[in-house]
């Protein structure tokens, strides 16, 4: 597993000097992808006794990461490890550790990402759990404790690919960010991702030139909607309609299918998308939900990167199991990281915003810079049909059908927020993208000092 080619002599003298002199599994260099960005590159070689990290290939992860975080440079790791090398014992471990903190030092100074080609067990695999993006090759798979671990102590037999495979790590887990069929893919993939954002923490995203433009009409958007709000539709077909010629980059497209997440352009600037998908659990937020949206906006305002937030959910998933494995806690994840959030914000309710759910998709009072909403958004407690089964449970069909017409004439329109200051203006759906575009190069100098504090305590 090599390195990529650097394409200058500089670079490839960069590459010979960080690499470690000793024979082993670990190499690392700065080298230039195909779009010519130039990123540190650490790549773990699962040819060389099977990618055991021993505490030599260890110091090449920390000089790798530290090159990275004083470069201020991506960091891209490709591993493919075994484990931390048995026969040096304490000492590999030690290096695990060493390795575990350099790349913990790098979180929101650069950004981090995994690319996994093989085996990541043990302790590698909480290597690349550290990372902000992790990019699976089909055949790869990761797990703390293997398939036998699991027979000895819970008698419960698991295949490999069950346990740690991508699909598992892509669907269930979230650990993956995408599965790809190659090396090259993956290779491909993190360049596609990098467009999106700036080299380290004290500098800008990169802009992109369009010919799309700001005002072009999108009343596509709106024609989307279904005649009924319970009705279905793909969220991401407003995302592509609104978008600089379409683009939408999504990132754990299978996991927590009920939120979208993933990178556009607007007016040339990049956009990190967060987006509520009635196709999946009618939009409504659960503890996988709430945890990747708040694991996005966290990296969004970590590199500058502005969050549009599309808004249609009618609350959180109610059920004992999820209330039982921390609802409350997963669900204020996604209100700290909004309200923690300094980059530029906009929301836009596309349909339903209800209860608590209303509250933490980056409401008004949670501090977003410009809130808006389409003429037929309903911003509520709850629905009316569920305030009607609440409030007259003993009333007749009659009596509940008028409450419903009533309650929903009275408070479920955007325009009693926006009379209240909760909704800063109510627009056509068709000029959607003019207000998004007029908004982002309005904030684009918008900058929040922050409060001096050794760090914040996010609910985890």
């Amino acid at each position: 597993m090599d390195a990529p080619a650097p394409t200058t002599d500089a670079a490839r003298s960069r590459l010979v000097d960080l690499q470690h002199m000793v024979p082993g599994a670990a190499t690392a260099g700065v080298t230039s992808l195909e779009s010519g960005r130039e990123v540190v590159w650490l790549a773990i070689d699962g040819t060389v006794r099977k990618g055991a990290l021993s505490a030599d290939a260890s110091h090449v992860i920390v000089t790798a990461a530290e090159t990275a975080r004083t470069k201020g440079l991506p960091l891209v790791l490709e591993i493919e490890s075994s484990g931390a090398d048995i026969v040096e014992g304490i000492a590999a471990l030690h290096g695990w550790g060493s390795a575990a903190k350099a790349l913990a030092d790098c979180s929101g100074v650069v950004p981090t990402i995994s690319i996994v080609t093989g085996p990541a067990v043990s302790g590698p695999a909480l290597l690349i759990g550290l990372t902000d993006h992790v990019v699976m090759t089909e055949d790869a798979y990761a797990f703390v404790s293997g398939p036998q671990m699991v027979v000895e102590f819970t008698g419960v037999p698991v295949s490999v690919d069950e346990l740690g495979g991508a699909g598992t790590h892509a669907r269930t887990s979230g650990a993956a960010s995408t599965v790809v069929s190659s090396l090259r893919e993956a290779r491909t993939w993190v360049d596609s991702l990098l467009q999106f954002l700036p080299d380290n923490v004290n500098a800008l995203p990169p802009q992109s030139d369009t010919d799309d433009p700001d005002e072009r009409p999108t009343p596509e958007a709106g024609d989307l909607m279904p005649t009924t709000s319970t009705g279905s539709y793909d969220v991401r077909k407003v995302i592509e309609a609104i978008a600089d010629d379409g683009y939408f980059f999504e990132v754990r497209a299978r996991w927590a299918t009920n939120v979208v997440t993933g990178f556009s352009f607007m007016a040339g600037y990049p956009v990190g998308i967060v987006a509520n998908q009635p196709m999946s659990l009618a939009g409504t937020l659960d503890i996988p939900a709430s945890q990747k949206a708040a694991r996005f906006v966290a990296m969004c305002d970590a590199f500058n990167v502005p969050i549009l937030t599309l808004v249609d959910t009618p609350g959180f998933y109610p059920g004992k199991d999820l209330e039982w494995r921390g609802m409350i806690r997963h669900g204020a994840q996604l209100v700290f990281a909004y309200a923690r959030a300094t980059v530029p914000r906009i929301c836009v309710i596309l349909r339903k915003s209800y209860g608590g759910a209303y509250i933490v998709m980056d409401s008004k009072k949670m501090g977003n810079d410009l809130c808006l909403a389409w003429p037929w958004a309903e911003l509520a407690v709850m629905g009316a049909g569920q305030a009607a089964a609440i409030l007259q449970r003993r009333s007749t069909a009659e009596e509940r059908a008028e409450f419903e017409a009533n309650y929903t004439e009275r408070l479920l329109n955007p325009y009693i927020a926006a009379e209240r200051g909760y909704v800063d203006a109510v627009i056509d759906p068709a000029d959607t993208r003019a207000e998004i575009c007029a908004a982002l190069h309005m904030l684009r100098d918008k900058r929040e000092k922050l409060a001096t504090r050794k760090h914040d305590n996010t609910p985890l």
